[in-house]
């Protein structure tokens, strides 16, 4: 299974519900958990921007699955 941003979903940038989607979790619980994080002292804002733009769209990766 790839890690991609879905088309459906987003809140912001889909990094959640890509990260949710790929490790079969809950979109709200992944959510839940990045906004409680947010709380720890860490750069969590830095690691979603980074995501953001590294994860492809889920229709870029539809064309590279067999």
């Amino acid at each position: 299974m790839a890690l991609y941003r879905p088309r459906e979903g987003r809140m912001i940038a889909g990094v959640c519900a890509g990260l949710a989607h790929r490790f079969g979790l809950s979109v709200g619980l992944v959510r839940l958990l990045f906004v409680l994080s947010v709380i720890l002292p860490g750069s969590q804002l830095l690691v979603y921007v980074l995501l953001w733009l590294l994860m492809p769209n889920e229709d870029r990766v539809s064309y590279h699955v067999a």
